[in-house]
């Protein structure tokens, strides 16, 4: 099961600084401004052999004490609704202010884990002052520093106490020997539409009404020869938190069906085309490195479908999701049913793509000639060559390694030459791949 790690507090408390102390990286930008996330970030971490998303919550509102209360409230509510463990951070200088004891009101009610992260404790001086935070009522606080790492394996070592062992729920009864497939999209796409369509029932409540599909959904498809699960992600609230702004927070609902597929069906609504949510989703499918099937929906609602118009949308299309643009694009309508089973068909050529295993001697007969005529570029003087190449068994992906005699000299448009001649060769549509050079 994966577990996602949300983290919640008032602005300039070095939310993004933790995250980014966590997932190891420098994707969420640290400033002193209050308002400076506005997109939730998405990254992993590995804590003790244990891998857990982490999300960084944002969309602070400023110049309005009224909405920016509101936007707290709204990011701690989702916070709680989807997160398997709160991290709630506060700032240890300035002490405990109204916006902090307003969240820790709604956390205290949660039926989540919450722990209290005091941070900004630059040296070990600052822990005594921790003790007033005792006063939000949420247990002993964890003092650290997110600029220079204090106390945060303390902190990862309290977070996975908290993770499950083994999946729950409906998860405990799904044959993991099956493929899963996961209809993703942005609020509206169609996504249960679609899953009705597919069954040819209400398997899935459907409504004009983003939000009603409330959990995640595991269906299993066994007709017409064809045996998987589909996905159905959830992509709203139940009616009476509708009042968020629906396509802002859809992201975190898609993330645990994304990490516990094989491939995804991305829904993409003909009538409004690719939007920034819709990038944002396809990111966290690139980064979880899953087969990918774009769904155009709504097609019959497009009034000029000619071919031309239909290569123009495909071409923008991969325009948007570049460098990846090897991945089939088909043109539907839920409503109707158009060409709905073509999506299952691909969606099943994907994964059998995904799970395809070139053996070693038709890579070295075909790879090593085209190599030779085309080398690596000399760097410094220093000529690569590149002896063999091999396929890793048991991986996720397609993964291949080439063995070289400098393979650090082997830049990334070079790896993408020989990803685009393996995709020439061998049907890898859909699926993502990985080349490693290896020392001989």
């Amino acid at each position: 099961m994966n577990n996602i790690v949300a983290i919640v507090g008032r602005p300039n408390v070095g939310k993004s600084t933790l995250f980014n102390r966590l997932t190891k990286s420098r994707r969420a930008i640290v400033s002193d401004e209050a308002g400076t996330t506005r997109d939730r970030q998405y990254g992993k971490c590995d804590w003790e052999g244990q891998e857990f998303s982490v999300i960084d919550t944002g969309g602070w509102v400023v110049n309005s004490d009224d909405v920016f209360e509101s936007e707290i409230k709204r990011q701690v509510a989702l916070a709680i609704e989807e997160a398997d463990v709160i991290l709630f951070v506060v700032d240890l200088l300035n002490g405990i202010t109204d916006y902090d004891e307003a969240i820790a009101a709604m956390l205290r009610r949660a039926k989540k884990p919450v722990i209290l992260v005091t941070n900004k404790a630059d040296t070990f001086e600052y822990q005594y002052q921790a003790a007033e935070f005792y006063a939000l009522g949420l247990g002993d606080p964890f003092v650290i520093s997110a600029i220079n790492g204090l106390g945060s394996g303390d902190l990862l070592d309290e977070v996975v106490k908290h993770f499950e062992k083994e999946g729950t729920g409906n998860e405990e009864d799904i044959d993991d020997t099956l493929p899963r497939f996961a209809i993703v999209g942005r609020p509206n796409a169609g996504k249960s539409s679609l899953l009705n369509a597919f069954l040819d029932d209400e398997r899935s409540i459907v409504t004009d009404i983003a939000g009603t599909t409330r959990d995640s959904i595991y269906t299993r498809y066994n007709k017409f020869g064809h045996d998987f699960y589909l996905v159905d992600t959830a992509g709203i609230r139940k009616k009476a938190k509708v009042h968020e702004d629906l396509e802002y927070y859809s992201v975190i609902r898609s993330i645990r069906a994304i990490e516990n597929s094989d491939v995804c069906i991305l829904m993409i609504d003909a009538t409004r085309g690719i939007e920034s949510q819709d990038l944002n989703i396809f990111s966290i499918i690139q980064k979880n490195r899953k087969g990918l099937v774009v769904c155009v929906n709504k097609w019959d609602l497009v009034e000029a479908k000619e071919a031309k118009d239909i290569k123009h949308f495909e071409k923008s299309i991969r325009e948007r999701l570049a460098p990846f643009v090897d991945f089939p694009i088909i043109f539907t309508s839920a409503l109707t049913k158009q060409r709905i089973f073509k999506v299952i068909e691909t969606a099943a050529a994907v994964y059998r793509n995904k799970k395809q295993k070139v053996s070693t001697a038709k890579l070295n007969d075909f790879l090593l000639p085209l190599i030779e005529n085309y080398p690596p570029p000399a760097l410094k003087g220093k000529y690569i060559k590149i002896k063999y190449v091999t396929q890793l068994p048991n991986t996720q992906v397609p993964t291949f390694v080439f063995f070289a005699n400098l393979p650090q000299y082997v830049k990334e448009p070079y790896r993408r030459f020989l990803e685009n001649k393996m995709r020439g060769e061998w049907d890898f549509h859909g699926t993502p791949m990985q080349i490693f050079i290896r020392q001989k």
